[in-house]
């Protein structure tokens, strides 16, 4: 079917703010890249012309939208885009979803569950079922915290890609502290990660409430990104409970989102 040129049809296909959709595009094109890219091969990819992408790029970047890795000459999202996917991940359909698996969970293992999303260097917790009898936790749902200390936070981290962690904890003074215990600096937060990678589960023992322990499993999308973290938390005078029950939560909820991987 042709479109007449100044039909309202052809207005709505048509770009009204080139600039606006540049920018969306840029974004979209990031978020489905495992790794930052250089501003030349963006441009390319995009059919954006290079200065354009340039002033977009810089301007994405004032308002942390991208993070530019001068080493590498490439670019890739920044804080704020992870801002954006926290407010979608605390609506439908993460939350909802997750609810009843979190549940099920803290009735299998008899300890409190919970779900997570990154929020820049922090994690955002969207939901948290407690178990009976156990003692309230940090961890409600609107709070924050360092992303590097818990178990949420570090099995996300340890899925983004090396880049994408070194943006977001350039030097110890992105590292924030509350008990005394953790990682103060990117060589040991590497790691940690490492770890993690190694184990297929995050672990903290005392680096957010002393007494108290958490493991955790990522929540991946189709572009196999960290979208969220279910974790389990317990007194570590309790037996701890079986990693894989936090891994089949994950993976439970991940196949409900629509992303399973097998």
């Amino acid at each position: 079917m042709s479109v007449i040129p100044d039909s309202p049809d052809a207005r709505i296909r048509r770009p009204q703010v080139p600039a606006a959709d540049q920018t969306l595009r840029i974004l979209q094109h990031l978020a489905r890249r495992p790794a930052p890219i250089a501003a030349t091969a963006l441009a390319r990819e995009l059919a954006i012309p290079r200065s354009t992408i340039y002033h977009l790029l810089a301007t994405l970047e004032q308002h942390g939208f991208v993070v530019h890795l001068p080493q590498e000459r490439r670019w890739g999202l920044g804080t704020s885009a992870f801002e954006l996917a926290g407010g979608y991940a605390r609506q439908e359909p993460l939350a909802r979803l997750g609810r009843p698996i979190l549940a099920a969970l803290a009735d299998r293992v008899g300890e409190s569950a919970h779900l997570a999303v990154m929020s820049g260097r922090d994690v955002l917790y969207i939901v948290e079922e407690r178990a009976a009898r156990r003692p309230a936790l940090v961890t409600d749902v609107g709070v924050r915290l360092p992303a590097h200390l818990t178990a949420t936070g570090r099995a996300m981290l340890a899925a983004l890609p090396a880049a994408q962690v070194r943006a977001l904890y350039p030097d110890a003074a992105a590292f924030t502290d509350r008990t005394g215990r953790g990682p103060v600096r990117p060589s040991e937060l590497r790691e940690v990660l490492r770890q993690v990678r190694q184990a297929g589960v995050a672990t903290e023992d005392g680096e957010v409430t002393p007494g108290f322990r958490s493991v955790a499993a990522a929540v991946h999308d189709h572009a196999d990104w960290p979208i969220a973290a279910v974790a389990v938390t317990w007194e570590d005078r309790q037996e701890a409970p079986e990693a894989a029950e936090v891994l089949h939560a994950a993976g439970t909820l991940q196949t409900r989102l629509g992303y399973d991987r097998r």
